[in-house]
């Protein structure tokens, strides 16, 4: 067994475990939002590049179903991702301070996503349970990551670590994502930690 799946098959065993004791968490297992916002300029300025990413998700409003074989793909697709591209700002790769668009070595945190959730979406993943999300670190810092919807609880794939933790088992406030309805808009997102912020860079 590789020392990739034993580290899988060890979280496979906590998320389990997690679930089994879910009523008792002080956090939903799902985020609640409270209604639009404005996207963030970069995912702006990418929907106007690649409308196609951008479109109307054919969604039943309920988030889907985790199987064992789900949760290794989100397990998978987030390490080789996370292993493919290295960490770079948008300064350095294209001379601009913020840029959206999809990796191929280097990348900062929302083009981890916008990768993460392309796989996803090949490996049959909805649209409308795949995402892009804003969130503050401790330090104040903006940061993206991909929230998986499920009926689990959301799920957070980040460039920053290769486990796969509950949207509540992280240190981040959480503050908008994309609507479930339509992935190029946007929804507020009510965490019970948020704190009044402006307009949060994604660097």
């Amino acid at each position: 067994m590789t020392a990739k799946t034993i580290v899988k098959a060890g979280l496979l065993g906590t998320l389990l475990a997690g679930l089994a004791t879910q009523a008792a968490w002080a956090f939903p297992a799902n985020m609640a939002t409270s209604g639009a916002t404005n996207p963030p300029v970069g995912h702006y300025e990418f929907c106007k590049t690649m409308p196609r990413e951008c479109r109307q998700n054919a969604s039943t409003g309920q988030p889907g179903v985790l199987t064992r074989e789900g949760w290794k793909t989100l397990l998978q697709v987030n390490y080789d991702v996370n292993e493919a591209v290295t960490p770079m700002t948008d300064k350095d790769i294209y001379g601009v301070e913020e840029r959206w668009a999809y990796p191929d070595t280097v990348g900062d945190c929302e083009d981890y996503v916008l990768l993460k959730r392309k796989k996803l979406i090949e490996d049959g993943f909805s649209p409308s349970d795949l995402l892009i999300t804003v969130v503050l670190q401790p330090n104040g810092d903006g940061h993206a990551v991909l929230t998986v919807r499920t009926d689990r609880g959301d799920f957070v794939l980040d460039n920053m670590r290769n486990k796969v933790l509950l949207w509540s088992d992280t240190e981040y406030t959480f503050l908008k994502r994309q609507s479930t309805e339509n992935a190029g808009r946007w929804v507020k997102l009510q965490d019970g930690r948020a704190v009044a912020v402006g307009t949060v860079r994604t660097q």
